[in-house]
């Protein structure tokens, strides 16, 4: 009765997808900051927060991809216990 869950992953046209949306992403941004009629400390604000804010995305999205899998560790153990427990367990030892 044991469930093995099915490793999902991502093709690799997804990951091209991902990454090339990313890159025309951060590129015209760069672009819209370089060509903003803006002081140069100003446009260097705007790349420094766009920078901070690209980086606290990523470590965000580790946080909750770690958090999703340290949950899917611990239901392992658990179920594994029980499949031992169940295994071990004779109803008619005491009969």
């Amino acid at each position: 009765m044991s469930e093995t869950p099915v490793k999902q992953q991502s093709t690799a046209a997804y990951f091209g997808q991902a990454v090339a949306s990313f890159a025309v992403a951060m590129v015209a941004t760069a672009i819209g900051i370089f060509n903003l009629e803006a002081d140069a400390w100003v446009r260097a604000f705007l790349g420094i927060a766009v920078l901070y804010l690209v980086t606290s995305a990523f470590t965000l999205a580790k946080v909750v991809r770690d958090k999703q899998e340290a949950g899917q560790i611990v239901s392992r153990v658990d179920q594994a216990r029980l499949e031992k427990l169940l295994a071990e367990h004779d109803p008619l030892a005491k009969l």
